[in-house]
């Protein structure tokens, strides 16, 4: 999961999402340095904001950072300390990882979509993909379900057209690349990417 740190444009606060929410719907609760964000329809967590994180964090990189079991220990400390009793139990493997079509086959419903298998180390994944230039053969850029884009939606679990897909096949477009190319088409790696690794952008 990726948390984001911008102190010349935000502050010094470390904010960790969890969940997309829409603003006005935002309940804030105060822990000390920490600001627990709900969802006041349902009680859903949405995420936290460290406030003061340079305090409690080493943090020498701004914007996007992954969590990490080290950035973790600390937030579990500040949590304890300030009598929040959350459980932490965030899934911090990648949600962008390098993977290989291992087959593509047509979709029963769709012309226009291919049905990939695709292997992304530890899985092999069946993903509904529209891109006309799709491959099998291709390494590719997967962001797997409970990623999100940087355009802000979440990958879920979903059904094109009759047929299960899980996860996404993307685009320099979608990743939101520098110079991406503005035609349809996801990326394709070169072929020194190995599969199952992190894709960093």
């Amino acid at each position: 999961m990726d948390v984001y740190y911008n102190r010349n444009g935000v502050g010094d606060v470390l904010i960790i999402p969890i969940k997309q929410g829409e603003q006005d719907t935002f309940k804030k609760e105060e822990y000390g340095d920490v600001v627990k964000i709900t969802d006041r329809r349902d009680g859903s967590l949405l995420g936290y904001n460290i406030f003061n994180a340079s305090k409690y964090f080493d943090l020498k990189e701004q914007g996007k950072m992954r969590m990490t079991e080290e950035m973790l220990a600390p937030i579990k400390n500040l949590f304890t300390k300030n009598q929040l009793d959350d459980v932490l139990d965030f899934d911090l493997a990648p949600k962008f990882v390098v993977g290989y079509v291992k087959e593509k086959g047509a979709h029963e419903n769709a012309d226009k979509l291919s049905v990939c298998h695709v292997d992304v180390g530890e899985e092999s994944l069946q993903i509904v993909c529209g891109a006309p230039n799709i491959e099998q053969g291709q390494k590719v850029v997967v962001a797997k379900v409970g990623a999100v884009m940087p355009g802000g939606m979440e990958i879920k679990d979903a059904k094109l057209r009759g047929v299960p897909s899980t996860g996404m096949i993307c685009s320099a477009k979608e990743l939101n690349l520098p110079d991406a190319p503005q035609e349809k088409g996801i990326l394709v790696l070169e072929d020194h990417y190995e599969v199952g690794q992190p894709f960093e952008f």
